[in-house]
């Protein structure tokens, strides 16, 4: 670990690669080079060598391998299921919480312009979406609902299981609509069941837990139909020649980082740890004049209900992007919320939350990783009192 990973804060945006897991996938790749949809031996190696890492991803999840399609990225695992609404015979209601990533968010705003009604899902004030609020706008067209899993902003966990569960008693009796997690954040942080009943599609994405960016996943408990096609690759869900190299390398990833429920192992260790030192910093954040944790009911000791890899707080006086540069000239590197949003000023999930337009200004997001470290953190909060009391009026 270098010192400047040591300082780096911004995981949810992306993680540092693991170097032993990119050339490992790079080393096994170059030996697989041939296509692994040509029927040649060097076609055929590589198919080898796909399914392999798509068993071993299946193993870690807990799922079973023909309910994975490797994609370019969580985006991409986010749009096809998504987009599969765009083949039924009619145009039915889409169900969206209001705190999802622009993936999703920008997606469904663009289904609208094409005439799908498209209802926003509100979080309460803490950034929490409650089954009760999901089960209540299910009618009988609706066709599709999605509720992210972590919120990549907040670090609020929803617990996706309870919702799944509320979509299938308030669809009695009528159609069921397809249900999507997106995972992206959770995957690797936070114990998560896939194969819970009523969740019919996760998105996962592998550059969030130490490996390489272009690569996806996506979990699908049963078929459905894409809407994109083409070749026919991936159980002719994601057409496109397969990208093997990343494929190994997020298969690797999740042996090393994925959480079931219940599990004991040492990525279960790693999440305690990082639980403990996260306790420590909100904490410490609490103390500073002017800091407001967000969402503000946050503390030490509600684990179960964040994300330990996600914390955001506004510091009064102290615009976010402030914040975010003097860190970064001390070396520290932060942001103030999804990367993918990073040069718009508006930010809808704290909207959504209710917070106030200062809140909505002054907010930046420190996200931890594996290799996270105490002295890190006690850095990082260190500069952070400086600047505090440097800008703060």
């Amino acid at each position: 670990m270098t010192q400047e990973t040591a300082r780096y804060f911004d995981w949810a945006a992306t993680s540092p690669p693991d170097p032993d897991i990119l050339q490992n996938a790079l080393d096994r790749s170059l030996e697989a080079y041939g296509n692994p949809s040509s029927p040649h031996a060097a076609g055929q190696a590589a198919r080898r060598l796909l399914e392999e890492a798509r068993q071993q991803c299946a193993d870690a999840l807990g799922v079973r391998a023909e309910q994975l399609i490797f994609t370019s990225g969580g985006t991409e695992a986010d749009h096809i299921p998504l987009l599969s609404v765009l083949t039924k015979p009619n145009k039915g209601k889409i169900l969206v919480s209001a705190i999802e990533h622009p993936a999703l968010r920008e997606q469904c705003a663009l289904l609208a312009r094409l005439g799908y009604a498209v209802e926003s899902i509100p979080p309460d004030g803490d950034g929490f979406i409650r089954p009760e609020a999901v089960a209540q706008r299910v009618t009988g067209d609706t066709l599709f609902v999605t509720v992210m899993a972590v919120n990549n902003e907040t670090g609020c966990i929803q617990d996706i299981a309870a919702i799944a569960d509320a979509i299938t008693r308030a669809s009695a009796g009528k159609r069921r609509p397809h249900f999507h997690t997106d995972c992206v954040q959770a995957a690797g942080k936070v114990p998560l069941d896939l194969a819970h009943p009523g969740i019919d599609s996760a998105s996962l994405s592998a550059h969030k837990i130490c490996g390489p960016r272009g690569i996806g996943l996506l979990y699908l408990a049963k078929p459905i139909q894409p809407f994109l096609v083409g070749g026919g690759q991936e159980q002719r869900v994601r057409s496109g020649t397969e990208n093997l190299f990343g494929a190994l390398a997020f298969a690797d990833c999740l042996s090393r980082h994925y959480l079931r429920p219940a599990e004991q192992g040492e990525a279960a260790r790693r999440a305690a740890e990082q639980a403990a030192r996260t306790r420590a910093f909100v904490a410490a954040l609490a103390e500073i004049d002017g800091c407001t944790l967000v969402p503000a009911c946050r503390s030490g000791g509600d684990g179960e209900r964040f994300s330990p890899f996600v914390v955001q707080a506004a510091f009064r006086g102290i615009p976010g992007n402030v914040m975010v540069r003097a860190l970064d000239e001390k070396g520290f590197r932060i942001s103030t919320g999804s990367a993918c949003s990073a040069k718009k000023q508006s930010r809808p999930v704290l909207s959504a939350m209710g917070a106030s337009r200062e809140v909505q200004d002054t907010a930046v997001r420190f996200s931890f990783g594996p290799h996270t470290t105490e002295q890190g953190m006690s850095d990082l909060l260190a500069a952070v009192r400086d600047i505090h009391a440097t800008f703060a009026r």
